[in-house]
Parts: structure tokens; C-alpha cells; sequence
């Protein structure tokens, strides 16, 4: 018998990125390719569009303290630029499928708290001083520090709580879930559809697209989240058509395009007083405010950065973002611009999820978006195309997704379980992010403490928790101050 040859063994030869623009994005080391990153910028595109007109309605629907509005045709242009402009950036400089468009909550305390109390250039001066302040604790690692001290359960708990957020964002924008008049002093908050049922075409426009989704998810079928989106836009303007429903049936944004072209008007850009409202209502005043709108931004941005990162397989071992400080720098710089702007802070969108939902892992697919907000400047009429009720289901199908990581939490040890169900369920219930973190952040430190672990919480956990009782106990604050 013949004695057999050794058997050789072939080294493995690593996958070489296939272009330029393959390495400088790392798109095959994190498992993507551009045809994902293509449908992952379109996605978060379409899931965020709404922003085009929401916060030219919030903010013009406000007056300073000498009843001046702001310009509508000027807010649109202003809140399509800033995206536009941060949006690519984040894709070049932080790498990572995270969209920056005008706050939302941010924009509203500027719109309804600040600028009732000083004019709108002094209030969008504030939104520039919060942003300068992010940018020095972006820029000496104090954000990053803090990001990193944040125990892993709680940035698990982050990341759930972040998928019932955008799951009741996606069920408000679209009209199935409603608040609630309370001419009878009900004690239930918010109902189904309009009096406790779902009627009209938009609501069958949003279950036909649900249900598409996830059909085509479960099927893993490639660009199932965007395939939704467009079909449920195609259905919702042959329905609109047929039906000759009415533009308010849909919300904001109806499935009917008025003209193709729009003039950008930049009256706004600029038309900033970065310290005037300190001499209009004071030096302590204006410093709660900045401290108020820096807390909202930090921690909103934060828990947006993690949730949508873990969601996207991109933590690493230690639960850690990769190149969290130039993300950070770059997020900073948003809020900035937004107030230079007057389109109010800019912050990263829990929208970016329908990205990451069809694929998206690289700032690529940022490009892809920002390019899109960039030609919303000329064609702003074609941008409100796609009615809520086609664009909400994908953030539905990516917060059912985003609830798997429940699983990674210890629900036998109560000092950590306790501080993440209140993370988790104060976010949706208050439809607010940073509300979710602050409260998680304190009932984690109490809890440890009293069962004689105080020594393991991280410094910063402490000095965070303490600004966020600061935070939660603002109103007694300034009543003691003397500032209200």
C-alpha cells in the first residue's frame, strides 16, 4: 500500500478590502458590503425624513418674548442643511450608521421654555453654548470616560429601553397609538387610533406594512426594511388617489408630492447672539438653561450611540463603541451647528436603527443619507412623499429586534435587574431617553450601595447619578435660587 503523502496545510489568507473605498470605511471587516450601506442610508433616510417637517412646525409654531416667529420656508432649509452636513460627517470622521438631524425635545425646550423668556437668536445662542460645552467634554475624554464607566447591564438595559422607544415613536407618528383628551380627567393615557379603533386608509397603509416586514425579515429576505417602505409608499399613493382622501387624514406628511422643486431660503444661517441671554435673564438663569439642554443632549446622544451600536454588533468585549471620541467630537459639533443655524441642536436619530435594521454598519450609509437631506434642499416636495404611516413600520420591526438583547441581562440579581427595568420602561412610558438613563443611573448606585458594593461603582457613575438628581429636582432647585 502506497504510504500517503503528509497533508499540507494551507495558511489562511486574510479577505484584502477590494477598494479604496472598502478600506477606508471597513466595510468587509465589519461584515457589510455597499449594496447593504446603500439600502441601510436610504432606510434611515426615509425613517428620519419626517424631521423635513416636524421641526419647522415646532419651532415655528413658538414666539420669542417679543412675539416674533421664525421663518418656516427658513426652518426647512435650515434643518435639511445641518443634517445634511453632520450627517456625512459622522460618516467620514466617526465611521459608524448614525444620522444627526434637529433634536427632538431639544428642539421643543427651545422652542416653548427658552425662547418665551429671551429673543430667538439669544435662544439659539444657548443651543450654541450647550454645544461648545459638549465639545470640551468630548474633547478632554470626559464624555468617553463616562460612556465607558457605565456598568454593561445598564448599557444593555439602554439598548431595550431604546426599541420600546422608537417601537412607541414608530406607533405615535403613524397615528396607532394617540394621547388621550383629557376633558374627563381619564385615567388612561393614550388609546388606540382615534377612540380606542383604528379607521381610515392610513391606518391599513401602516398594519399592510407592518406585516410586510415582518413577513419578509422573518424570510430574511435581503432589503426587507426598505422593501416595506417602498411598497407601502407606492400602495399609499394609489390609495390617497383612489380614495381622494384629504391631506390631513395623513398627519404630517401625505402621500402627494406639490411640485418637484423647492428654493432654499438661508435667512437663518448665522442669525445667532451667543450671550445675550445671559444680560435678558440672568447669569444664573442662562446657566440652568445651557445645564438643562447640555444634560438632554449628553445623555439622549449617549444612550442613541450605544443602543444603535450594540444593535449593529459594533461594541466590542467590553461594551465599548469604537472610535467613540471623534463620534462624540463629531456629535458635539452637531449642536453647534444646529443652534448657528437656528434649526435647534442636532443630535444622533434612534431612527438610524432602520438603517442597521437592513444592514448597515459603516458611515457609508451616512453618505448615503446626508446626500439625500442634501437634495431634500431642492427637492423638498419629493422628500415628504413618504407618509409616516409607510416609514413608521420599520421602526416597529427594528424595536422588536433590538428587544433580544433582554435576554443578556441578570433578572436573579435584583441591584442590576431593578435599575435596567426602570431604564427600559421609563424611556417608552416618557418618551424620553435621557428620563430612562438618569433614573437607572440613581436606582443602580442606591442599590449597590445598600447591599455594601459602593466600592465597585466607578467614580463617575457617582458624580453622573448626582447631576441627574440635580436634573430630576431642577424645579425645587430654582424655586430655592430665587430664578422662577
Amino acid at each position: 500500500m502506497p504510504r500517503q503523502a503528509p497533508a499540507v496545510t494551507v495558511p489562511e489568507v486574510p479577505a484584502t478590502p477590494r477598494s479604496g473605498l472598502d478600506r477606508f470605511f471597513k466595510i468587509s471587516e465589519r461584515g457589510s458590503s455597499p449594496v447593504r450601506e446603500i439600502r441601510g442610508g436610504l432606510a434611515t433616510f426615509f425613517a428620519m425624513a419626517y424631521i423635513i417637517v416636524l421641526n419647522p412646525i415646532i419651532l415655528g409654531s413658538a414666539t420669542d418674548k417679543f412675539g416674533n416667529h421664525l421663518s418656516q420656508p427658513q426652518l426647512v432649509t435650515a434643518t435639511v442643511l445641518v443634517a445634511a452636513v453632520m450627517t456625512v460627517l459622522m460618516g467620514l470622521i466617526g465611521n459608524m450608521p448614525l444620522a444627526l438631524a434637529a433634536g427632538l425635545g431639544i428642539n421643543a425646550m427651545v422652542a416653548f421654555q427658552i425662547a418665551p423668556q429671551t429673543t430667538w437668536d439669544e435662544a439659539m445662542g444657548l443651543v450654541v453654548l450647550e454645544g461648545v460645552g459638549l465639545l470640551i467634554l468630548a474633547a478632554t475624554g470626559l464624555r468617553e470616560a463616562i460612556m465607558n464607566a457605565i456598568p454593561l447591564v445598564l448599557k444593555q438595559a439602554i439598548g431595550v429601553g431604546i426599541g420600546l422607544f422608537v417601537t412607541l415613536v414608530g406607533l405615535v407618528s403613524a397615528g396607532i397609538v394617540t394621547r388621550v383628551p383629557d376633558k374627563v380627567n381619564s385615567t388612561v393615557p393614550v388609546a388606540l387610533g382615534a377612540g380606542g379603533t383604528l379607521k381610515g386608509w392610513p391606518a391599513v397603509i401602516f398594519c399592510f406594512g407592518l406585516l410586510l416586514t415582518f413577513v419578509l425579515v422573518v424570510r430574511k429576505v435581503p432589503g426587507a426594511i426598505l422593501i416595506g417602505m417602498v411598497a407601502s409608499t407606492v400602495l399609499a399613493v394609489i390609495v390617497h388617489n383612489a380614495a381622494g382622501l384629504d391631506k390631513a387624514a395623513w398627519g404630517l406628511t401625505a402621500p402627494e408630492a406639490n411640485g418637484v422643486v423647492d428654493t432654499p431660503d438661508f435667512g437663518l444661517i448665522g442669525d445667532v447672539d451667543l450671550f445675550g441671554a445671559f444680560g435678558r435673564v440672568g447669569f444664573i438663569t442662562a446657566s440652568l438653561l445651557i445645564f438643562t439642554l447640555l444634560l438632554s443632549n449628553f445623555f439622549d446622544g449617549m444612550g442613541t450611540i450605544i443602543g444603535v451600536s450594540r444593535e449593529a454588533g459594533l461594541l466590542d468585549e467590553r461594551g465599548k463603541v469604537p472610535g467613540l471620541g471623534r463620534i462624540l467630537t463629531v456629535e458635539s459639533v452637531g449642536a453647534i451647528a444646529g443652534g448657528g443655524a437656528s434649526a435647534s441642536s442636532n443630535t444622533v436619530f434612534v431612527e438610524s436603527t432602520a438603517g442597521v435594521g437592513e444592514g448597515a454598519r459603516t458611515g457609508l450609509a451616512n453618505l448615503v443619507t446626508g446626500g439625500l437631506f442634501a437634495l431634500a434642499l431642492l427637492f423638498t416636495p419629493l422628500a415628504k412623499l413618504v407618509p409616516a404611516q409607510a416609514a413608521t413600520p420599520a421602526l416597529v420591526v427594528v424595536g422588536a429586534l433590538m428587544m433580544t438583547q433582554i435576554k443578556h441581562i441578570d433578572w436573579d440579581d435584583l441591584t442590576v435587574a431593578a435599575p435596567a427595568f426602570v431604564t427600559i420602561a421609563l424611556m417608552p412610558f416618557t418618551y424620553s431617553i435621557t428620563t430612562g438613563i438618569g433614573a437607572g443611573f440613581i436606582l443602580y448606585v442606591v442599590l449597590r450601595t445598600a447591599v455594601g458594593k459602593a466600592r465597585e461603582i466607578p467614580l463617575l457613575l457617582w458624580i453622573v447619578s448626582a447631576l441627574f438628581v440635580v436634573h430630576f429636582a431642577i424645579d425645587p432647585i430654582e424655586q430655592v435660587l430665587g430664578v422662577k
